[in-house]
């Protein structure tokens, strides 16, 4: 561009003179389009202003639009641009794509031109590189006066960048109107909801009332919440319409659609050289105080005063005339001239006699003499206060005044009131006086009430005179004669009166009613009331809740509680279904949201509607920069500034960089690391962070206090916070410490400097004493004074039943090489059990905690599970055996499921859980593991035998009897031994155990044939074992006898047999088939060849075959049965016979199955 390229001014274009004509606009990202050529910005105000940011643009303007289509035709010339009047022309838009719109102020950088025009410049008639400055109000140079010589030759060069548009401040107009279309036109007019700018293009929505602009779609939302909560909060009390979001005024009008300021024109279009959002009609809005409608062009905010002259306007009284400007007229409330009104009063007498006022005259108050009706009386009345006027007769009651005018009848005169006196004017019979209030005159006197010709009937009424006396009443002053019957008379009450027929009023009623409460709950008899009813007052207080839900009744007697127990029984909440009782008065009085005022309308149910009051003060942050325009909500908090604080750290140190934030809102924490002194001030504590303002060093204080024998053991404190501060007096919280001279002991008593201990009060220091094998351990005080250095108590324990239990146990543990740390590591699961555990412990606890509580059960005889595969089957019969029941499969595949039986058999289940057992063999894998680490493998040791197992003993054997069995063979192993006893146990498993036990009697072991150890015990039982063994088969008493190891609880570890000790678990202890042994079977000759047959399966009952079958009793042991058939080979005869093994189908979980068997048949070729 030739002129941002050779450093010349570039020429101004006046701001905000762009015409109405249609220009092509170039939108800024480089998207091309047709647009609206109309340039944003604010309206000239003076010539002073015509030079704006556009002088300060590194690029020329055209200066008619003809140069701007001229410009348009030729291509992409670097000196397009924006044309400001009414031709068409090339300007920058803010959107990408093709579309009509506005165009903005800005200008951006342009691409170089091309070659050509580099080397040929325009002509004259189109624009040129060469042309001079623009100045305004001095004509234009033409370029052809300046010679060829002059025209400077432009490099060509890269564009410089021109300098970011500055910003617009805010609008300082005077008026309203003003303000608002500058601050649109500048971009500084800010929506009060969403806090963005409201520009040119906008589709806005102004208050009527205080005129702020807000976007259409933000006040759309906000009128939708606002609908939506007041239907949430069905509250009666709360105002109708919705609220202003910038003066919180009450409005109806709902906001659909967005209008120019006058509401002539909707959906207006920017108008270039207009203000924003204007129709460019008049306004011609009506105002409140004038008759005129407003003469200015369509703008924003209130219209002005009107300054034409208004219609002639007349004074409140009518009398004058005057005519005024309209700025200057209250047509509201008129004018008075300030003469005499001289109205007639409605009395029609008088006349007013106020200055001209507004409004009516009012009444006649002036004071007029006046006379009653009976004429007994005359006082001066006011004028509006008398009565109608009306004639009365002067029968001399009068005092008479001498009249005014001859012609006027002085026995006639005019009563405009009633004065409070009787009349008592004689009636015609001369004798009785009229008795009612004051009245008007006739000229004739009354007829007398009591003459004979008006009384024809007793005073009741009920009888004729002429029934009752005979004798007629011949003037007004004879008696009238009562009857006998009732008055009955409807009194005041409504009662009737109860007296004899008389003459007079009646008497007062006496009859006794049934008077209710006011609630209704007591009823009172009483006299009555004369008609004037008063229900009294029970002490019963309500309790019902009033319709705020916030407070109760309260009041004693209430007439509404009845009806507020059957609104509550009908469950009715709603406001207006409450009693006029139960409404409450009370003010309300929560705090607002606003955190300033309270809420003023009565006590209510729900929340309270916002604050109605408004800041009309700008709200700005703690630095300034962000403020808030008024008018703002009442409880608006001050704005989030984008801006870093501006406080300065107190301690020197630079400010850590954050965001702008309130007063009460710490800064952020200086994190500068400094030395710092701790608070006892011993220590100099480096690293420390600056913000830290108590240090502490943690050590003991160390301080003498006030005592004098203590030392302060608080941590690092502040000076005057030791332990004895805020005690009274000069000792310290502290014990004393100091040595009694009774006991010496150290005193425990509180610090009580400067006396000294009291040694007359017993020592409370506790000492330990034991029994004499230090098991029972016990505390007891001192107890020393100085008069009783040494006080009668215990100084030792003595030993009880639980020492000697844990004696023995030492001594039979060292009998028999226990260590003392020796722990239950017994697993009394089978290998099958605990295999099946480790592989799905979730589900074989599950099974295990249904098998535990059905052995539990006493009650329960047969547990049935559901089916279930093969492998868990099996577990279930595994676990079966370890717990000592009886398991069956049941059914075909695949409902074959397990079922579970108690017998004679089953004693308890085992105590260790399956998850227990899993963590011994963990420890215990972890614990070999390492010893295999650290020592070579060694030669297992055997633990030696200490006792008998006798396998399937007889049904009903007992202890005593197996014991007078053997007695004899068990007094042999003592003989020639050590000297031993024999304990007899019965086993869980139906097994017998005989365990021998070391005698530890002086005299006994004193008088054995050897020395009690392990090795010396085996070797006597093994002495024994073979005629033990023979007696108790040729007696019966069991199948076989083992030599095995028992421990203190009755497990069996060792077997007579086994290598080492067994590891198998629970089924080697409990069960029968667990550790019979596999009998060597001799080499059989090979099978005969089988011939090649076909086979067919036939189906065989299982009952048949059980009948051809002969079982025969299969030996546990081969051993046992060659002693037994050494020990009853004189009694039995004959031999055992060959065994037939029967072969018993079994499932697929090892145990019978039920059902049908297949039996093969085979059929020779």
């Amino acid at each position: 561009m030739p002129e941002a390229q050779t450093g010349q001014r570039v020429p101004s274009q006046p701001r905000g003179t762009s015409g109405g004509g249609e220009g092509r606009g170039r939108r800024r990202g480089g998207g091309r389009g047709r647009g609206r050529g109309n340039q944003q910005g604010a309206r000239p105000t003076d010539g002073t202003q015509i030079q704006q940011q556009d002088a300060r643009s590194s690029r020329p303007h055209s200066r008619n639009g003809d140069a701007a289509v001229g410009a348009s035709s030729e291509g992409p010339a670097p000196n397009r641009e924006r044309s400001n009047d009414g031709g068409r022309g090339r300007g920058e838009r803010r959107w990408r794509g093709r579309g009509r719109g506005a165009a903005s102020g800005q200008h951006h950088r342009r691409p170089p031109p091309p070659a050509e025009l580099r080397s040929n410049p325009p002509t004259e008639s189109g624009l040129s590189a060469t042309a001079a400055e623009f100045i305004p109000g001095q004509p234009v140079q033409s370029s052809r006066s300046r010679p060829a010589s002059s025209r400077p030759v432009v490099p060509p060069a890269t564009p410089a960048r021109q300098p970011a548009q500055r910003r617009m401040s805010k609008s300082s107009a005077a008026d309203l109107p003003t303000r608002i279309q500058e601050d649109i036109d500048n971009g500084q007019y800010e929506c009060v909801i969403c806090a963005n700018e409201v520009v040119r293009t906008s589709r806005v929505w102004s208050c009527p009332t205080c005129s702020t602009v807000t976007h259409l779609h933000c006040v759309k939302k906000w009128y939708t919440n606002q609908s939506k909560a007041r239907e949430e909060n069905q509250d009666p009390n709360q105002p109708t319409g919705w609220r202003c979001p910038g003066c919180n005024s009450s409005l109806t009008e709902t906001p659909d659609y967005y209008h120019c300021w006058c509401g002539k024109d909707f959906d207006p279009k920017p108008i270039p050289g207009l203000p924003p959002h204007t129709c460019g009609q008049t306004c011609s809005k009506t105002r409140p105080t004038c008759p005129h409608p407003c003469t200015l062009l369509c703008h924003a905010g209130p219209c002005p005063p009107c300054t034409l002259m208004g219609p002639s306007q007349t004074c409140f009284c009518g009398k004058h005339t005057i005519t005024k400007k309209c700025i200057e007229s209250d047509y509201g409330k008129g004018w008075s001239c300030g003469e005499i009104c001289g109205d007639l009063l409605p009395c029609g007498e008088h006349a007013c006699s106020r200055e001209c006022h507004s409004g009516l005259c009012g009444a006649c108050e002036v004071p007029v003499l006046s006379t009653c009706y009976c004429g007994k009386e005359q006082r001066e009345v006011p004028c509006d206060q008398r009565d109608d006027i009306l004639e009365s007769f002067n029968y001399g009651q009068l005092q008479q005044q001498k009249p005014d005018d001859d012609d006027v009848d002085s026995s006639w005169f005019e009563g405009s009131y009633a004065c409070r006196n009787t009349c008592e004017r004689p009636f015609d019979c001369g004798h009785h006086t009229c008795q009612k209030p004051c009245h008007p005159q006739d000229e004739r006197p009354a007829h007398c009430p009591l003459s004979p010709d008006v009384v024809t009937h007793c005073p009741c009424g009920k009888t004729p005179l002429q029934s009752i006396s005979p004798v007629p009443r011949r003037s007004c002053q004879d008696t009238i004669p009562h009857c006998d019957k009732l008055c009955n008379k409807t009194l005041g009450c409504g009662h009737r009166c109860q007296e004899k027929c008389h003459t007079g009023p009646c008497a007062p009623c006496s009859q006794y009613v049934d008077i209710s409460c006011r609630c209704g709950r007591t009823t009172v008899n009483a006299v009555c009331h004369q008609g004037d009813l008063q229900p009294p007052m029970c002490f019963k207080v309500c309790k019902a809740q009033l319709n705020c839900g916030r407070h109760e009744c309260g009041e004693r007697c209430c007439p509404g509680e009845k009806k507020a127990s059957e609104r509550r029984r009908q469950k009715r909440t709603a406001n207006e279904n409450f009693e006029a009782e139960h409404i409450c008065l009370q003010i309300c009085g929560r705090q607002l949201k606003c955190g300033e005022h309270t809420c003023q309308q009565l006590c209510h149910r729900g929340q309270c509607p916002s604050c109605l009051e408004a800041i009309f003060d700008e709200i700005a942050c703690s630095c300034g920069r962000t403020v808030l325009q008024p008018p703002q909500p009442c409880g608006t908090k001050p704005p989030e500034c984008r801006f870093d604080c501006t406080r300065v750290p107190p301690c020197g140190h630079p400010a850590v960089s954050h965001q702008c934030h309130p007063d009460d809102v710490p800064c952020t924490k200086c994190p500068f690391l400094v030395e710092k002194l701790c608070i006892c001030g011993k220590r100099i504590l480096k690293n420390q962070p600056c913000w830290f303002e108590e240090a502490r060093c943690g050590l003991p204080c160390g301080r003498k206090l006030k005592c004098g024998n203590h030392e302060c053991k608080k941590p690092c404190h502040k000076p005057g916070e030791c332990e004895d501060a805020g005690i009274a007096g000069s000792h310290c919280p502290q014990a004393c410490g100091k040595v009694r001279k009774s006991c010496e002991h150290n005193c425990m008593e509180q610090c009580h400097a400067p006396y000294p201990c009291k040694e007359d009060k017993p020592c409370e220091f506790k000492t330990l004493i034991t029994c004499p094998c230090q098991h029972r351990r016990q505390e007891v005080r001192c107890l020393a004074t100085k008069l009783n250095p040494w006080p009668n108590r215990d100084t030792m324990l003595k030993c009880d039943d639980e020492c000697l239990r844990l004696q023995r146990n030492r001594l039979v543990a060292d009998a028999l090489k226990i260590d003392a740390d020796h722990t239950d590591n017994h697993i009394p699961y089978s290998d099958t059990t605990m295999r099946a555990f480790k592989e799905d412990p979730s589900w074989t606890q599950a099974r295990e905690r249904e098998m535990r509580l059905f052995a539990l059960a006493t009650e329960e005889k047969r547990l049935r599970f559901k089916p279930m595969p093969a492998n868990r089957r099996a577990f279930l019969h595994s676990l079966a055996e370890d717990y000592g029941l009886d398991s069956v499969s049941e059914d075909p595949e695949p409902h074959r499921h397990v079922c579970i039986f108690k017998t004679p058999r089953f004693v308890s289940p085992p105590h260790k859980t399956l998850a227990q057992c899993g963590r011994i063999l963990k420890a215990a894998a972890v614990a070999s593991g390492a010893q295999t680490a650290r020592q070579p493998a060694a030669v297992p040791q055997h633990e030696a035998f200490n006792g008998f197992l006798l396998k399937d003993p007889r049904f009903g054997l007992t202890i005593d009897e197996l014991d007078r069995a053997i007695a004899a063979e068990l007094a042999a192993a003592s003989r020639s031994g050590p000297a031993l006893t024999f304990t007899t146990s019965f086993l869980a498993s139906e097994e017998i155990v005989i365990k021998a036990s070391p005698v530890t009697r002086a005299a006994a072991v004193a008088a054995s044939h050897a020395a009690t150890t392990p090795q010396s015990i085996e070797a006597a039982l093994a002495a024994i074992k073979s005629p033990l063994a023979k007696t108790i088969s040729r007696l019966g008493l069991a199948g076989a006898v083992f030599l095995c190891h028992v421990d203190s609880s009755l497990n069996i570890t060792r077997r007579e047999g086994d290598a080492a000790a067994s590891t198998s678990g629970w089924s080697d202890v409990v069960s029968r088939g667990s550790w019979r042994r596999v009998q060597p079977q001799a080499p059989q000759a090979p099978p005969p060849p089988v011939p090649r047959t076909f086979l067919a399966l036939k189906k065989v009952d299982v009952k048949k075959k059980e009948k051809e079958k002969v079982t025969e009793e299969v030996e546990d042991d081969w051993l046992a049965a060659v002693e037994k058939e050494e020990g009853a080979s004189a009694e039995k005869e004959g031999s055992l016979g060959e065994k037939q093994e029967v072969s018993v189908g079994e499932g697929d979980d090892g145990k019978h199955s039920e059902g049908e068997h297949e039996q093969a048949v085979g059929v020779s070729i």
